[in-house]
């Protein structure tokens, strides 16, 4: 926790969903050599010295387990202060501290947040050039007064009046705010990315004045225009048209999503800075004179990591697939890995994170997000082990806290290890270990007939294409699944400890057990993603006979997935691996319901909550939990990157200190491309389909193992071309 001296202040009045303006003024008479500025807030937060934004972050200071953790930014700004008399801003909104968070199930803990104040704690230090030092906190002196938003909230969006003038503010109070959780900056900061502008403007058959940007994103929309004072601009957000071709919101449920906004006089530019939008499509519902194509720009918005992987293929269709991948990691990683980044939900959900997290760290660095995320994870972790099946955890309820489930509560060793075998960041494990054997202690005391995982509640194999009518749950069994995520997290917590150095000895053998236990009750498998875990948790006696009655099963089930969130993360590294790629291969290029290729036929430019989200009639799922923005499926692309391309780190050096290359091609494909930047240095791996046979091209920055056709290559850091 950090040395912290400011006191909390807050409004003196009640303000409700008004964004209050905190400011102090101060004077500088001397030339000064250093300005740092430290802050947080219970809200989201922009702050402005002299009229000037200190600095990129929006969205600050981010998400957190809020009741242990708040970040604290800080901000070079000797550039935003000049001699004489000085300004300093800060405006607050509620933001994911002080908004609902999925209105109808919101726990406890997020409940009593909601009740707090906006309230602001800072510390301006002022290093004069004759070493002198000044520092400004925030008192009493401050004043804090209504500013032009009007309204803003998480899912409700923002009201600003541009007419708005302030008058005398009343002075700030103080407030005992948290300090024993303040924390320096972990997470990497939310910040604007691209600017997109709309591809169309047009009129629906309904009337409406919509314009399409021709990508879903995730962040703010601003608006330019020349309007008289008083006039309104009010649009409307959606993810997409309905089969008819009108305007379609309903799938976003009670976020109203609201972007009102008042103008002053004559030419100006406005963008919300408080709140965020999932979107392609905009409806026009007020707007002085004729709204253009010029007339609004999508600001895209997400944590500022480091894009680093690439993949390309002579197919089209395949192509945007990966780019559907990369944009729907964009939109659903602000701050936290949430599912959805449009309708009032948008929560860190365990299980999507999970399954990701390998990707997630193909396409990006993502090692700085995922450990201030799993620190979160950590916070939020009961002491005997619990884990909700969000982080962080706005469900839970002081009396009540529920319970955990697998494939969820695994993130707490599945990530961790994931981001090591990403980026070798031994830290990070070593931090995380704890959080990760009190998950595996917790199921082993939690479940109602030991060693098998049993009783409470499970998400199962969520939105599987085997449901039974009326569930969301596939067929595979529930006990099934819990078990074979119990030997899993068991088995990463040996791994983890053998790297660490840590003793063991009692996870091996309740690793044993629980195989045993599992192969006893579970002789069987009665579905795709049943065989799926046997085969790639190793669980089965024999893992070929389950990867060979998955490929049977897919066959008689059409040559198409039957999984929901369990079994299809895993489906195609189960076939290419036991001698069934050709079948690999054939499902990823599907292009019929149910696919990963369907949803671009019906215009997808991010990866869906539901493989049928719209269906082939273009009817929609349903309108209650139908997300167009939800990146759990784009899991595939690390097949793409690690079996299609071959691209892995070798089992022994974690961050690909050394690679192993092993790219399985297909006919159905003239090439295909893909690189990663790994920590040291690119790794590329691309095929070529030729009359007699395949051209591979390869560099790797370090040592590698290439596995051709042709037999094993043993090489330096280099570029190399094969023929086979």
């Amino acid at each position: 926790m950090m040395n912290w001296h400011a006191g909390w202040i807050r409004p003196s009045g009640e303000m409700g969903s008004k964004a209050p303006c905190f400011a102090k003024c101060f004077r500088v008479t001397k030339p000064l050599m250093a300005a740092v500025l430290r802050l947080t807030a219970l809200g989201v937060y922009e702050a402005a010295l002299n009229g000037r934004r200190v600095s990129r972050d929006v969205l600050a200071p981010g998400w957190t387990a809020y009741k242990h953790r708040l970040q604290v930014q800080t901000y070079d700004v000797l550039d935003e202060i000049g001699q004489g008399e000085n300004e300093l801003t800060v405006v607050v909104g509620k933001g994911w501290y002080r908004s609902p968070l999925l209105t109808w199930q919101d726990g406890t803990i997020q409940k009593e947040l909601m009740q707090r104040p906006a309230a602001i704690t800072a510390e301006l230090t002022l290093t004069f050039a004759d070493g002198a030092q000044e520092v400004i906190v925030t008192d009493e002196s401050w004043t804090a007064g209504e500013s032009p938003v009007r309204f803003s909230e998480l899912y409700d969006g923002e009201v600003y009046d541009a007419t708005f003038v302030a008058g005398d503010a009343p002075r700030a109070v103080m407030y005992d705010g948290p300090t024993d959780t303040l924390i320096p900056q972990e997470g990497a900061p939310v910040r604007e990315h691209e600017r997109i502008r709309p591809a169309r403007i047009f009129t629906t058959p309904g009337g409406d004045t919509v314009l399409d940007f021709g990508q879903e994103l995730t962040g703010f929309l601003e608006v330019s225009l020349t309007a008289r004072a008083g006039d309104v601009v009010d649009v409307s957000f959606a993810e997409v048209l309905d089969r008819d071709g009108n305007f379609y919101a309903e799938n976003y449920r009670g976020a109203k999503c609201q972007y009102h906004y008042i103008c002053r006089e004559g030419r100006q530019t406005y963008k919300t800075h408080l709140t965020f939008y999932g979107f392609r499509y905009i409806r026009v519902n007020r707007f002085p004179g004729v709204p253009t194509l010029d007339s609004f720009t999508g600001v895209v918005v997400h944590s500022d990591m480091k894009r680093t992987g690439f993949i390309r293929t002579s197919d089209a269709m395949l192509n945007q697939l990966f780019s559907n991948v990369i944009w729907g990691q964009k939109g659903n990683f602000v701050d936290v890995p949430t599912d959805c980044p449009q309708r009032d939900e948008r929560l860190g959900w365990m299980g999507d994170a999970q399954v990701f997290a390998r990707t997630a760290c193909m396409n990006f660095d993502a090692g700085q997000f995922f450990s201030k995320w799993l620190n979160d994870l950590a916070a939020d972790q009961h002491e005997d082990g619990y884990v909700g099946s969000v982080i962080p955890d706005v469900w839970t309820h002081v009396d009540n806290r529920g319970n955990a489930s697998a494939a969820w509560g695994d993130a707490a060793t599945i990530v961790p290890w994931e981001v090591y075998c990403a980026y070798g960041d031994a830290d990070m494990l070593r931090r995380q270990f704890p959080s990760m054997k009190k998950w595996v202690d917790y199921i082993a005391s939690a479940t109602e007939a030991f060693p098998l995982w049993t009783g409470g509640w499970q998400w199962g194999d969520w939105l599987g294409l085997d449901a039974p009518s009326g569930s969301y749950k596939g067929s595979s069994r529930e006990e099934f699944i819990a078990t074979a995520f119990f030997a899993r997290s068991a088995e990463l917590v040996i791994r983890a400890g053998r790297i660490l150095g840590e003793d063991v000895s009692a996870y091996e053998r309740l690793y044993d057990t629980v195989v045993a236990a599992w192969r006893e009750a579970f002789p069987e498998y009665l579905t795709q993603t049943e065989c799926v875990l046997a085969a790639h948790f190793r669980l089965a006696e024999d893992p070929q006979r389950a990867a060979d009655l998955l490929a049977d099963r897919v066959r008689a089930d059409g040559v198409k997935l039957q999984t929901g969130f369990v079994g299809t993360p895993y489906i195609l590294h189960v076939l290419s691996e036991f001698g069934h790629a050709d079948l690999a291969w054939e499902l990823l290029l599907r292009r019929e319901y149910p696919s990963w290729l369907y949803p671009i036929t019906k215009g997808a430019t991010t990866i869906w909550e539901h493989w049928d989200g719209i269906m082939p009639d273009g009817g929609f799922w349903s309108r209650d939990m139908n997300s167009f923005n939800h990146y759990a499926y784009g899991a595939v692309a690390d097949w793409i990157y690690g079996v299609a391309a071959g691209i892995q780190p070798c089992p022994d050096a974690p961050g690909y200190a050394r690679v192993r290359i092993a790219p399985q091609p297909t006919e159905r494909l003239d090439w295909l491309q893909a690189a990663i930047e790994t920590r040291h240095g690119a790794v590329s791996s691309g095929w070529v389909r030729q009359a007699d046979g395949w051209r591979f091209e390869i560099e790797t920055p370090v040592e590698a193992e290439i596995v051709l056709p042709d037999g094993i290559h043993r090489v330096a850091a280099g570029k190399y071309l094969f023929f086979t």
